[in-house]
């Protein structure tokens, strides 16, 4: 078995140099062309998942069935993508013809955007060692932009991201598009290296910090698209109660403790109205839940240190060890909201992993003024019978969340064109931007405004006869184009 040693900093230095030339060829392939890469791409992750689970279950434990889902859903990003650069509506192109009779003349105006002029670095993720890796949204959205990728391995699954590496390069048209270090340092030198020009990262508050201080001693600001923490509030009305409280139930306890709890949209607190069949319900719906494995010693680590800072809350319920000695156990305690109020914000931080804080009301009406004091989620939910019942909660939740959810849970997030997985911070570090679905192109694209440029020297999207038939705003109005 070959051994993975970290990249010293010559080799960071020739992956994003090797990048850089590969991307100037790239960034001229016609958008058709392009997208016949991307499924090409996914075509060819597909094609090895019988190659690629084995190695991914032997470094992360996270089982066939789960694996060859995620290598699913990693190549469907890719041919997600494969569209949005054949739509074309992503370039955002806009014409304003010259008006010389206007006071003052208007000159004629055409904005497009372009890839940025650089590498894209990628952080790779440690939950998701194919969506969030090496082939994730980031290098897929990338790519579709026309940018080179150098992507800094997780070192929870170093052999899959090579494999992985290995099976995309063998898509592209130069291998050198897709780069791929190892090691602490090599991420530090990939953040400073003046060859990139943005970074994507998801991963710990900590971990974001620290590559956001790294980018901070460049001496030119790039911008750094980081995916952190988020606590994920549920909320459950009384209305609810109404309904099938034990699916209810069950549903928070399978989303708490699904993959060991180790989603970014795992549900970390539930505010219940004060009823005994509810909490029993809760209680017995956690206690039949099973612990695991966690993906790392670091990420077991932090588990445990935020178990111990909630030690001082009761404990609701404790899942069961469950078979093989797991490392964890899901772990869920309970607060009434005065106590929860008191705690803020601290006792309202993300605990990665499967623990929750089920926090007790008596009165609705004493909710806003509690869910308006929490820090920026990915996701916010929302249980009720009566959608009027929760019109006020629903306008204090939407300011706090990227994404608001009627009556289901956050874990699983769609792959398309209308989900948006960004947040407030410290859910993210840009709230106006995805890393997931169409949108997260729009992180590697930057406009361009050409101003009375002669047609033969303009881009073709911005030209007057449309030959790629791209979507186009012209004088205030939206034509759809091909």
């Amino acid at each position: 078995m070959t051994t993975i040693t970290d990249s010293p900093d010559h080799e960071v230095d020739h992956a994003v140099a090797a990048a850089l030339r590969a991307g100037t060829a790239w960034r001229r392939t016609p958008a058709a062309d392009r997208a016949a890469v991307l499924d090409a791409a996914a075509d060819a992750l597909a094609e090895a998942a019988e190659t690629l689970w084995p190695v991914a279950d032997a470094e992360t434990r996270l089982g066939e069935t789960r694996l060859r889902g995620e290598i699913a859903r990693t190549a469907g990003q890719f041919r997600l993508f494969a569209q949005v650069v054949g739509d074309g509506g992503y370039l955002d192109a806009v014409i304003d013809h010259a008006d010389p009779a206007a006071v003052p003349p208007k000159p004629d105006l055409r904005r497009v955007n372009h890839p940025l002029p650089g590498v894209v670095g990628v952080f790779a993720a440690g939950n998701f060692p194919f969506a969030f890796s090496v082939a994730g949204g980031d290098t897929a959205s990338a790519l579709a932009a026309g940018c080179p990728v150098v992507v800094k391995a997780h070192p929870g699954h170093p052999r899959t991201s090579d494999l992985v590496a290995r099976t995309v390069r063998a898509a592209l048209p130069s291998p050198d598009l897709l780069g791929l270090v190892h090691g602490f340092d090599a991420g530090g030198r990939l953040a400073r290296h003046p060859g990139v020009a943005a970074i994507g990262f998801t991963g710990s508050i900590a971990g974001g910090q620290a590559v956001q201080a790294l980018i901070g001693e460049r001496p030119d600001p790039i911008p750094f698209y980081g995916e952190l923490g988020s606590a994920n509030p549920v909320v459950v009305l009384p209305s609810a109660l109404r309904g099938d409280v034990t699916a209810l139930a069950r549903g928070f306890a399978g989303s708490l403790t699904l993959g060991v709890g180790q989603f970014c949209t795992n549900p970390g607190l539930l505010f219940v109205p004060e009823d005994d069949r509810l909490l029993t319900a809760v209680a017995e719906a956690v206690a039949a839940t099973a612990g695991g494995p966690m993906l790392t010693e670091r990420i077991r680590d932090g588990y445990l240190g935020g178990l111990d800072r909630l030690a001082g809350l009761r404990v609701l319920a404790e899942g069961s060890a469950g078979a093989g000695e797991p490392e964890v156990v899901p772990r869920v305690f309970t607060a009434d909201l005065a106590e929860f109020a008191a705690g803020l914000p601290g006792i309202a931080e993300e605990c990665f992993g499967p623990a929750a804080i089920v926090v007790v009301y008596r009165d609705p009406g004493d909710l806003p003024a509690v869910l308006s004091r929490l820090a920026g989620s990915l996701t916010a939910t929302v249980h009720a019978l009566d959608p009027a019942e929760a019109a006020e909660i629903a306008e204090v939740l939407r300011p706090l969340a990227g994404r608001l959810i009627w009556n289901g849970w956050p874990t699983g997030v769609a792959v398309n064109w209308a989900i948006h997985h960004g947040g407030p911070w410290p859910a993210s570090t840009s709230p106006a931007h995805t890393s997931v679905g169409s949108g997260a192109i729009a992180r590697w694209v930057t406009p361009v405004a050409y101003q009375d440029w002669p047609e033969g020297l303009l881009p073709p999207e911005l030209r007057a006869d449309n030959p790629l038939g791209v979507p186009r705003r012209v004088d205030g109005r939206l034509h759809p184009g091909k």
